[in-house]
């Protein structure tokens, strides 16, 4: 099960309390304070990891809970602090706290989202929720005047909120169109990834990531997310869990079936994905962006392939066919220019 966002509830531990206790030994009955200080909580921490690329654990538990440091002792002996709890997200992961407020028209409960963080770095750690300070122990308020002291302070509370984790796929460009485009089979046919290949629409029911090698150490990253129809953009058939999946490409490549194997018109295809996306995102649709004219070797494709030169005169349109490979390698070369790095470098998504 491929989970892209999930509601949460962290909270830190607490800190223990410190010590109220007084020294009593053979030869001093009548010891000086020595309670000691009680140990920190346990903070909640993420931390960003490769081997997971979905949500699905926080599915089965919604609740990140770290433990309460322990009380303080006798002997100036400070309680234990409670270690940090790790829970591992998937790189593109965005944080959000939830904040409820009341509706002054209805009078109903809405939630509102205040961004927290944007995970993007592998090994990327980031502290959730604060455990809680340990208190001090009747030590440390000794005076020369107050011998017998009985302050404390208790442990502080750790932070606790309600959280919306939320994945975005981190690829360089990422493959944008119609159902049954063909987009599966042309990021097989580029990486080493291997998505569900059917000829029905919805074949893609979750974003598939590749990695595409343009040479000893050059390569970049694609992004196959699942099909759009129009309405995408008010979430009809899922359009924002689809979408949301290419905010961070740095170029969009959209693909169209020009032999319009279905009774489809890939222009007007074009013209409604692209609406879609600008509906959805200004900014998104504002990324470079170039036409894939897939299926190019099915009979009709080059009345088709003239349609879209004519009605998009000023972009980039490769004519291709993933099945046979006919283009590919000036896809290859296209892609290297925009998107190939060195394998050295990290790469930096779209913020």
């Amino acid at each position: 099960m491929f989970v892209d966002q999930i509601k949460v509830n962290a909270r830190a531990g607490k800190g223990g309390d410190g010590s109220v206790h007084f020294h009593r030994g053979k030869f001093r009955p009548k010891g000086g304070p020595d309670g000691g200080d009680g140990g920190n909580g346990g903070s909640v921490v993420l931390l960003v990891d490769n081997s997971t690329n979905s949500l699905r654990t926080f599915f089965y538990n919604p609740k990140l809970l770290a433990n309460d440091g322990e009380k303080g002792r006798g002997n100036q002996c400070s309680g234990s602090s409670s270690p940090d709890v790790v829970y591992k997200v998937p790189c593109g992961t965005v944080i959000s706290r939830i904040i409820e407020e009341e509706d002054p028209e209805t009078g109903e409960i809405i939630e509102r989202y205040e961004h927290v963080a944007d995970l993007t770095t592998l090994h990327q750690t980031f502290v959730l929720c604060k455990g809680g300070r340990g208190g001090k122990g009747n030590v440390h308020f000794k005076t020369s005047t107050h011998q017998t002291p009985r302050e404390f302070t208790p442990g502080t509370d750790g932070e606790e909120g309600r959280f919306h984790f939320e994945l975005r796929s981190i690829a360089d460009a990422g493959f944008v169109g119609f159902p049954n485009a063909g987009k599966s089979t042309l990021l097989a046919s580029l990486s080493a990834a291997r998505p569900k290949i059917a000829n029905y629409p919805f074949t893609t029911l979750q974003p598939m990531i590749g990695i595409v090698h343009f040479g000893p150490n050059r390569r970049g990253t694609l992004a196959d997310i699942p099909g759009l129809i129009e309405g995408a953009h008010a979430n009809i058939g899922l359009g924002h869990d689809f979408l949301r999946h290419i905010m961070r490409c740095r170029e969009l490549l959209f693909v169209v079936d020009t032999g319009g194997t279905e009774g489809r018109d890939p222009v007007a295809d074009l013209e409604t994905v692209r609406k879609e996306v600008s509906l959805y995102s200004a900014e998104l649709a504002k990324r470079p962006w170039c036409i894939i004219a897939n299926k190019m070797d099915v009979e009709g494709a080059a009345e088709h392939l003239a349609n879209l030169k004519s009605r998009f005169k000023r972009v980039k349109i490769l004519p291709i066919s993933a099945q046979s490979g006919l283009g590919m390698d000036k896809l290859r070369a296209h892609l290297d220019k925009q998107i190939g790095q060195d394998m050295e470098h990290a790469f930096a998504p779209v913020e």
